[in-house]
C-alpha cells in the first residue's frame, strides 16, 4: 500500500457510501487521512476526492467482511458506524485493513487502537439503544404514537426494529432531536426522514390523564426510605430525563389543580378513573 496521506475522502454519509470509500482505498492503494460526509464542516488544503456510492462496490466489500473477518466483525462495524465517535470512518477503515490481514482474530486484538475504538463505539451504541428501548415515552395523537429522544448516537435504526416487533401494526414516530431525524413506521413499513422539528399537536385530555396516571404510578412504587439518587442516575442517566414523562413538571399530579381543591388555582375536570386511583 502507498504511504500517501495527502488525500481526503468525502462521501454521502450512508453506510454503503462508507463501504465505497473502503473499496477505493484498497483499489487505489490510498491511505486517506480523513473521511467525512457531506453534512460535516471540513476545511482542508489537501486534495479532496468525492467518492460516489455505487451499490456493486459496496456489496463486494459487504460480502467480504463476514467471509474474511467473521459475522461478529460485521455487526461491530455496523454499530460503530451509527456512533457519534469522531473520525469513525478512518477508524473503521483501519480496523478493516488489519482485519483483512489477521482474519477473525482481529476482534481479540484490543491493544490495537483502531480495534479498541471500533469495539468501544459499537458497545456505546448498543448500550444506548438498550437504554432507550425502556426510556422512550410515547404519547397518543389521533390514534398514532409519537415520542421525542435526545440520543448521543444514531440509534433510530435499532429502535425501529425493536418497536416494530413490540407493536406490530401500530403507527408511530420517534423524533431524534439531536440529528433532526424522524423514524416513521406505518403499515409494517418504516423509514427515517430529515425533519427540522417535530410539531406535535396539543395532547388530548385522555393523553394528559394517562401522563398523570403514569407519573403517579412512578411516585407510588418508590420507597422513600430506600431512595438512592446516585444509583438511579447510574441506571437512568439524567440526560434522558427531559424526554421522560415522569420527570416533566407539568405531568406531576401534585402540580395540577384538582376538582374541589381550595385555593386560587383554576379548577380542572378530572377523569373518573383518576378520582378512583387517588382514593386508593
Amino acid at each position: 500500500m502507498s504511504d500517501r496521506t495527502d488525500v481526503v475522502y468525502q462521501y454521502d454519509g450512508s453506510f454503503e457510501g462508507m463501504l465505497c470509500c473502503v473499496f477505493r482505498a484498497f483499489y487505489q492503494q490510498e491511505d486517506p487521512i480523513s473521511i467525512f460526509s457531506d453534512g460535516d464542516d471540513q476545511a482542508t488544503f489537501l486534495k479532496t476526492v468525492f467518492v460516489s456510492t455505487e451499490p456493486e462496490k459496496a456489496e463486494r466489500v459487504l460480502r467480504s467482511i463476514p467471509k474474511k473477518l467473521g459475522t461478529d466483525a460485521l455487526s461491530c462495524i455496523e454499530l460503530a458506524f451509527l456512533s457519534c465517535m469522531e473520525e469513525k470512518e478512518t477508524a473503521i477503515l483501519a480496523f478493516l485493513r488489519l482485519g483483512y490481514q489477521k482474519g477473525s482474530a482481529v476482534m481479540r486484538m484490543l491493544t490495537e487502537p483502531c480495534v479498541h475504538k471500533v469495539i468501544a463505539a459499537a458497545r456505546n451504541v448498543s448500550g444506548e439503544a438498550h437504554l432507550l428501548k425502556g426510556f422512550v415515552r410515547f404519547s397518543e395523537y389521533g390514534g398514532a404514537l409519537a415520542a421525542e429522544i435526545t440520543p448521543k448516537n444514531h440509534v433510530l435504526p435499532l429502535l425501529g426494529r425493536h418497536f416494530q416487533i413490540r407493536m406490530p401494526g401500530q403507527s408511530f414516530l420517534i423524533f431524534d432531536k439531536t440529528r433532526r431525524l424522524a423514524l416513521v413506521c406505518s403499515g409494517g413499513q418504516s423509514m427515517i426522514l430529515p425533519m427540522d422539528h417535530a410539531q406535535l399537536p396539543a395532547p388530548s385530555e385522555r393523553e394528559l390523564f394517562y401522563r398523570r396516571l403514569w407519573t403517579r404510578f412512578y411516585d407510588t412504587i418508590g420507597i422513600e426510605g430506600r431512595a438512592n439518587p446516585k444509583c438511579r442516575m447510574t441506571n437512568m442517566p439524567k440526560r434522558y430525563w427531559a424526554d421522560m414523562t415522569e420527570f416533566q413538571p407539568q405531568n406531576r399530579p401534585a402540580a395540577l389543580p384538582e376538582a374541589g381543591r381550595q385555593g386560587d388555582a383554576a379548577r380542572t375536570v378530572e377523569h373518573p378513573a383518576e378520582i378512583a386511583v387517588r382514593s386508593l
